[in-house]
């Protein structure tokens, strides 16, 4: 890590019982090789792959997630509304209606004691229709709140959109990081005026699956357009993650790198 640099790590989108329990064994082991300052986590999809709820949130804090982002599934389980209205380290989407429980953004203090500003936001392309304008959104948030370290999970479709909302946050924002369609991209990068971007992280959970579901009732929807329950996949696990290297003062990106851990071989990658 660069001197003075503060270290962020967001874990794409954490699928099932199979996903927490992967975070549960190699988050400890990331945490000591990396020495990251702040961990973020998407969690829509912690619970049974969808939803999320407090025991499932409460295992991935445990193993040592500082902050959950959420997306379209944040409320899939009935008690997600109460959940979201009391812990204030569980994001909703920022652009979703004011009515809906729960906070958009988190200020908190990194291990090293500066602010970072989490902003969970989602996208509207291919989307549930009733989010409000993200660039809107997140564009009058930052006017109102100026912090020099700002994390943006966008959890979108469309990598169009998601490109377009990095361009445009280029130089206002740390790190423009997108989650949601469970592959991970192969654009991190930094953009000209000093924003760390990537169109989709990936996902923490199984490698031999569709999206981190079992695979034969995914196809066999596919191919037949009848309807089958989805199970959770628990096998070939593995947690895509990406790092961001920030520069606390000006909150420029100083680096980034997106990583693959395999369960099969974690302890290797991790010693």
């Amino acid at each position: 890590m660069p001197d003075n640099g503060l270290r962020v790590i967001l874990v794409g989108d954490v699928i099932g019982r199979y996903g927490r329990r992967f975070v549960q064994m190699a988050l400890p082991l990331i945490r000591r090789k990396f020495d990251p300052d702040l961990v973020i986590a998407n969690g829509e999809n912690s619970a049974g792959g969808i939803g999320i709820i407090k025991r499932t949130a409460d295992e991935l804090f445990a193993a040592g997630v500082d902050v959950i982002t959420g997306g379209n599934h944040i409320w899939d389980k009935k008690e997600a509304a109460e959940l979201l209205q009391h812990e204030e380290r569980i994001l909703k989407p920022m652009n979703y209606p004011a009515a809906t429980p729960g906070r958009g953004a988190l200020a908190c203090t990194s291990r090293r004691g500066e602010t970072v500003m989490v902003i969970s936001l989602q996208g509207r392309v291919f989307m549930e229709p009733v989010v409000d304008n993200p660039f809107t959104v997140v564009d009058d948030f930052l006017q109102k709140n100026r912090v020099p370290i700002v994390v943006i999970d966008f959890h979108a479709e469309a990598t169009a959109e998601k490109q377009a909302l990095g361009f445009f946050l280029d130089g206002r924002v740390s790190a423009v990081l997108g989650t949601h369609t469970h592959v991970p991209t192969a654009d991190a990068r930094i953009l000209d005026k000093g924003t760390a971007y990537q169109s989709d992280v990936g996902i923490t959970g199984s490698l031999n699956s569709v999206i981190g579901m079992e695979r034969h009732a995914v196809i066999f929807r596919f191919t037949t357009g009848m309807g089958r329950k989805f199970e959770v996949a628990k096998e070939d696990l593995v947690m895509d993650l990406t790092m961001v290297d920030i520069d606390p003062a000006s909150g420029r990106a100083l680096r980034i790198e997106a990583l693959r851990i395999f369960e099969s071989r974690y302890e290797q990658q991790l010693a």
